[in-house]
């Protein structure tokens, strides 16, 4: 554990299990992610400074919900319960929580919450608006545990056995509808775990560096360059540590942005000590896609191509020492849902061919979520534009061509995108939006160009905005900037004659067409 001050968050199916992670991360505090089916030896060995309990669906009292040992409350380590976590705390303690048999006593949203004298609450004002989500309440807390909030309907709206460094909270302190919730939490951290705040970007850079010396040696690290955000700040921290002995490998299969595999070269190049090596394999690629039309036969066989691709490559030259992977800790997080914690497959995580013997993996931002390695790319000095950039499929355009991909309809919506993409940049609408593409649907549309009648392409434009992706909503952009970008791609892109824009929400849409 590196002999960093840790906190642990213990899922029990929260929806909310990154989110409080962040939370604590955001207060300096390093924290990891645990199901609540890891064994108790194992906290003991990480000997965290403080565990945190998350929400859940259960309920506590029902045989087959989430439960862990009695035995975590007598550690001597300060716990925190959020929501489910706090009814779990008070259940497994001794007191009492009881279904809420009628809408007066279950609350979902902004609630008004009166707070009294406790660590977590001193520094806030007495009264303010939580965030609740619960159909159970707590109506007798355990003995020795003191009432220290209260709604209009919630009779322990948080709880507290000071001694024993044990609280509880029936609301959710870390989404922003609860007011100073962020304060409660970094409360938590500091005043009762008693935390230092010593997790920082710039010490994670120089840590890790010196560990990845240390690792590496004198061998050689091969890591495959998506030219994606994690990917790229891999390769920029490897670089730093091990210099020409890093090879990165980039797949350049004809289904990217515009030039982007060109820019991907520029940057790793220039920027850094490395070899970079590009295999261009468009007419490869579209071989095998020729004919087929279904998304999920697309996807696999892009997927099955790099593969086959990226690792003939390493057989040739690089089947030697270290393999490296962007990996970040969103991709390897064990889910505490369900009796079976299991670690998804993720597009970050490569298995490595049984012919091919490395000396180990090595995974540089395994610890780090999205935002952090965004931090880490830019002190690194990495380009604005590369370490900010949006979302892209791993099939690529090959998943934004509707239908049979072809050279000719990548080629077009690579300048449609383009187009689309300037237009936003000049007028300053790109950071306003999430993500925002051309899409090809394969449809024809009969026009008018020069007098005559057309029948060609019609390219659709998706924008959204969102803060988590699981729900979206279409931007709304001024319609002077979209009709600039529809003139101009009816204009500079031969065989376009139509542009519509795609104003479905998530749900019921996608942000992706397939």
């Amino acid at each position: 554990m590196d002999n960093k001050e840790t906190v642990i968050v213990l899922d029990f199916g929260g929806q909310y299990n990154q989110l409080i992670a962040r939370r604590v991360r955001e207060c300096n505090v390093y924290c990891e992610i645990l199901p609540y089916t890891v064994d108790i030896q194992r906290i003991k060995e990480i000997a965290p400074k403080g565990i945190i309990f998350t929400g859940g669906p259960n309920s506590v009292y029902d045989k087959k919900s989430p439960h862990y040992t009695p035995e975590i409350f007598e550690l001597g380590i300060p716990i925190l319960g959020i929501c489910y976590g706090c009814q779990l705390m008070a259940y497994l303690l001794g007191g009492n929580v009881i279904s809420a048999t009628d809408n007066s006593v279950s609350e979902y949203g902004k609630t008004e919450t009166s707070y009294k004298d406790d660590v977590l609450f001193n520094d806030i004002p007495k009264e303010g608006i939580s965030w609740m989500s619960h159909r159970d309440y707590i109506n007798e807390p355990p003995k020795g545990f003191k009432i220290t909030a209260t709604t209009a309907n919630c009779p322990v709206a948080a709880m507290s056995d000071a001694d024993k460094k044990l609280y509880g909270v029936q609301f959710h302190p870390e989404v922003n509808h609860t007011e100073n919730g962020k304060d409660m939490l970094k409360s938590f951290l500091y005043n009762v775990c008693e935390c230092k705040g010593d997790w920082k970007m710039d010490n994670f850079i120089d840590t890790t560096v010196a560990q990845l010396k240390e690792e590496i040696g004198d061998k050689g690290v091969v890591l495959g360059l998506s030219g994606g955000v994690d990917s790229s700040v891999a390769a920029a921290l490897l670089s730093k540590a091990v210099g020409k002995q890093l090879t990165c490998v980039f797949v350049d299969q004809g289904l990217m942005r515009k030039d982007e595999g060109d820019y991907v070269e520029q940057t790793f190049t220039k920027l850094f000590d490395m070899n970079f090596v590009r295999i261009n394999c468009q007419e490869e690629f579209l071989s095998k896609l020729k004919g087929v039309e279904e998304p999920e036969a697309k996807r696999k066989i892009i997927g099955t191509e790099f593969y086959n691709v990226f690792w003939n490559k390493i057989r040739e030259s690089y089947g030697t020492g270290y393999f490296a992977q962007g990996t970040i800790y969103p991709d390897r997080i064990e889910s505490g849902k369900g009796d079976a914690a299991k670690i998804k497959t993720h597009h970050n995580q490569v298995g490595v061919p049984a012919d091919i013997t490395f000396e180990g993996i090595i995974e540089p931002l395994k610890d780090l979520f999205k935002d952090e390695v965004r931090a880490v790319g830019e002190k690194l000095g990495l380009p604005h534009e590369l370490v900010w950039r949006q979302p892209f499929p791993g099939p690529g355009l090959g998943v934004r061509v509707i239908g049979e991909v072809t050279a000719e309809k990548v080629r077009i919506l690579q300048e449609a995108d383009a187009i689309l993409r300037d237009e936003m940049d000049k007028c300053g609408y790109a950071e306003k939006m999430s993500q925002f593409f051309a899409v090809l649907p394969g449809v024809k549309t009969v026009g008018v160009m020069g007098d005559a009648r057309t029948y060609d392409e019609l390219v659709a434009i998706r924008a959204v905005t969102t803060d988590d992706f699981m729900t979206a909503d279409w931007a709304k952009i001024p319609y002077e900037i979209l009709g600039r970008v529809s003139n101009r791609i009816i204009n500079e892109v031969e065989h376009v004659n139509r542009v519509v824009y795609d104003i479905t929400s998530k749900p019921p849409g996608t942000v992706e067409w397939e």
